[in-house]
């Protein structure tokens, strides 16, 4: 079916492809303040649009909406079908309290009672 479609409407629908999953994505990048659109999340990396987004290496936030996900060392793998595929080399998942330097008894009060 692509090979009977001319180039122009070929390019037209993958502009419209990609606009469609940029707008479906809630997950982002943070890159020094500015924010850009993942557009493909894989297990050991994602994907972004290259011509939004400048080349990166080093520490990005990865955020899902206003939820603050992970911390990652990342580096550019390859450009693949209009995607700049980026490798975790290390990602660090943020927790949403401090960390405990105890161990926590499973039987132990959730509150104590006043009397």
């Amino acid at each position: 079916m692509e090979a009977m479609l001319s180039t122009e409407v070929r390019a037209g629908l993958d502009a419209a492809r990609a606009a469609s999953i940029r707008k479906a994505t809630r997950l982002r990048i943070e890159v020094d303040g500015a924010r850009h659109s993942i557009l493909r999340m894989k297990g050991n990396g994602f994907a972004l649009d290259p011509k939004e987004v400048p080349q990166l290496r080093g520490l990005v936030d990865v955020y899902d909406g206003a939820t603050h996900l992970m911390r990652c060392l990342v580096v550019a793998v390859d450009e693949i079908d209009g995607e700049m595929h980026y490798e975790f080399k290390r990602a660090t998942r943020v927790a949403d309290r401090p960390a405990a330097d105890f161990v926590r008894d499973d039987n132990a009060p959730v509150a104590l009672i006043g009397v």
